[in-house]
């Protein structure tokens, strides 16, 4: 039999790997000592979930601020040498540089750095899994740095993503005329600061789920992003929910969730 070394958590990985076995081209201690990895891989400061995508259907992503750059060149390379999908989110630029000039050749060339939505990414973008588009929306250029971290949040994790920026309610008459665009997606992010009016004027418009992100934009009153956020906790608009302030990450996964064909799952 052949003791070839087998990369990769992923479901169609694993599949192969096991199919391999069946067909006695690999050993089983081989396939063993990789599935044993499943669950976690321990790396003392770090415990990487490599089985998080085949149970949820998307892979583990990375808090990227308050992490030292050894420590997230150490995690990118583990995911790297898996050859998984590796997000690690809030990195500065002057971080990413720090990290980059640490990575291995190979993992390096895997790597790269979005200075707009603070995104350090590992590898390529999961095959399309959406059931329909995710809209992204901005009340003010200001809000777009959040909004695309949401953004290639959910294109990283296979879904298809619109665009549509500056529509906020200053201007009523720019919601108004994409609404109908914003209707033909399966759910809609709003990204607003200062008063944080524009999620639930969204979802009053559509009957799509809204997933409302305040941001910090903003001064005085604003509060950092607090102000926002109250205001679309307290919105009487139904079927809005909210995330935490300038999360754009969590905003473009759960957007991903929401729109996820269950049947590419496995893919």
């Amino acid at each position: 039999m052949i003791n070839a070394k087998i990369r990769g958590m992923s479901p169609d990985r694993i599949r192969a790997t096991l199919q391999n076995v069946a067909d006695g081209r690999i050993g089983v201690e081989s396939a063993l000592a990789e599935l044993a990895k499943l669950p976690f891989e321990n790396i003392e400061f770090a415990r990487l979930d490599h089985h998080r995508r085949i149970r949820t259907g998307f892979p583990e992503a990375v808090w990227g601020a308050n992490k030292t750059a050894e420590h997230i060149a150490k995690i990118v390379e583990r995911f790297a040498a898996q050859e998984e999908l590796c997000l690690v989110t809030k990195v500065s630029a002057e971080l990413s540089e720090d990290v980059l000039a640490r990575l291995d050749s190979t993992s390096l060339q895997k790597t790269s750095y979005e200075a707009l939505p603070q995104l350090l990414v590992c590898g390529s973008a999961l095959s399309p899994r959406g059931r329909g588009r995710v809209a992204v929306v901005t009340a003010g250029t200001s809000d777009i740095p959040v909004a695309e971290e949401g953004a290639r949040t959910a294109e990283l994790l296979g879904m298809d993503v619109e665009r549509v920026n500056d529509v906020g309610v200053a201007g009523l008459q720019r919601i108004i005329a994409v609404r109908d665009q914003l209707e033909s997606c399966e759910v809609v992010v709003v990204v607003a600061g200062m008063e944080g009016a524009l999620p639930a004027v969204v979802k009053g418009l559509i009957s799509r789920p809204v997933i409302a992100v305040p941001t910090s934009v903003g001064t005085g009153a604003a509060q950092a992003g607090l102000t926002a956020m109250l205001s679309m906790l307290t919105a009487c608009a139904p079927g809005m929910t909210v995330v935490n302030i300038d999360n754009g990450f969590g905003a473009g996964y759960a957007a991903a969730t929401i729109n996820l064909d269950r049947s590419r799952i496995r893919t």
